[in-house]
């Protein structure tokens, strides 16, 4: 049997995103409520030593060549530089990367680089604080736009900006957003609201779509379609802006599905694999890492997770029903 952690339908899970808490110190309209949610109890979250062990795992027998660390907020996690630092560590060397949404990220940037990170994607919806406020339900946009300077000043590259466009909120900064993240060398990338709010109050018809997103930057900006193949995995389809050599990406996850070409698994912060961001199944390797179970035995729990993959997200079909755990306890 192959080491690699394939699907029944040919792909190969090399890209491993790693939930380090399910904390998050937002409270974003399209992901949980004002109240916030019920936190995983801290006995239940795996610990630094058992996040390391499974990335050393995933790396060393199971492929994985990219592991990106996410929340909730990750950066919410005390262990953090030192987790960037062991799994930077291992041979062969993964690619590090981080998801946040920015908020410490000043007084942390060079640490985390220091320590072996490589890249960050920082989420920001908005250029205009006050709609950040209506957003988040909290007063921080300048925290998030001084941590985007740090890590930019801190070789952080690329510095990926994640943008959700919200209908009636900022659906009108697409263009304004684009050029305030070429003045600053960042890459943005819109991402299509998705079904993984903790309210499950998604509705297709409430969301800003890519086709859209595209229009609105096509009436300032000329927009030229990556090469064909430049994708490859990635879920972002990129265009060159008036020519290049700046970019901007769509995440079209609802109206133009990647799920053929995923190359994803994922962890989550209490020790359960998820084949797919939206599936309604986990694997447990918690339970096998507290029993003493040998690496190979959690490599094999691990593959067979991944085998039972489905063709794709089924977000197409109308008797679609979002995951039970929203996106703050998946990770992005």
């Amino acid at each position: 049997m192959t080491s690699a952690l394939i699907d029944s339908y040919g792909r190969v899970a090399t890209d491993l995103r790693v939930s380090l808490t399910d904390r998050c110190n937002l409270r974003c309209t399209y992901c949980m409520p004002e109240e916030g949610l019920q936190w995983l109890a801290r006995p239940d979250l795996l610990d630094d030593d058992e996040i390391v062990r499974l990335v050393r795992i995933a790396v060393t027998e199971l492929g994985v060549r990219d592991v990106r660390f996410t929340g909730g907020e990750p950066l919410l996690r005390p262990g953090l530089v030192g987790i960037v630092e062991r799994c930077a560590a291992l041979d062969p060397r993964p690619r590090i990367s981080l998801t946040t949404n920015g908020i410490g990220l000043g007084r942390t940037a060079d640490a985390l680089r220091a320590a072996g990170l490589d890249r960050v994607n920082v989420s920001l919806d908005t250029l205009r604080p006050d709609v950040f406020h209506r957003l988040t339900r909290r007063n921080r946009h300048h925290d998030v736009v001084e941590g985007l300077a740090a890590a930019s000043a801190a070789g952080l590259a690329p510095v990926k900006v994640n943008t959700v466009l919200m209908r009636g909120l900022n659906d009108d900064e697409a263009p304004d957003l684009l050029a305030w993240a070429l003045e600053h060398g960042y890459e943005l990338r819109f991402i299509e609201q998705m079904p993984l709010d903790a309210q499950h109050g998604w509705q297709r018809a409430d969301m800003v779509t890519a086709e859209e997103i595209l229009a609105a930057l096509s009436a300032r900006y000329s927009l030229t379609p990556e090469e064909d193949g430049a994708r490859g995995s990635a879920p972002a389809e990129r265009w060159l802006v008036d020519g290049g050599p700046a970019r901007v990406g769509v995440i079209a996850s609802v109206t133009r599905p990647f799920c053929r070409a995923c190359d994803r698994t994922r962890l989550t912060a209490d020790g359960q694999v998820r084949n797919c961001l939206f599936a309604r199944e986990e694997s447990d390797l918690r339970g096998a890492l507290r029993s003493g179970a040998p690496d190979a035995r959690i490599a094999e729990l691990w593959r067979a997770a991944m085998w039972g993959k489905k063709a794709g997200s089924g977000l197409d079909d109308p008797a679609f029903l979002q995951p039970q755990r929203p996106m703050s306890a998946i990770g992005g």
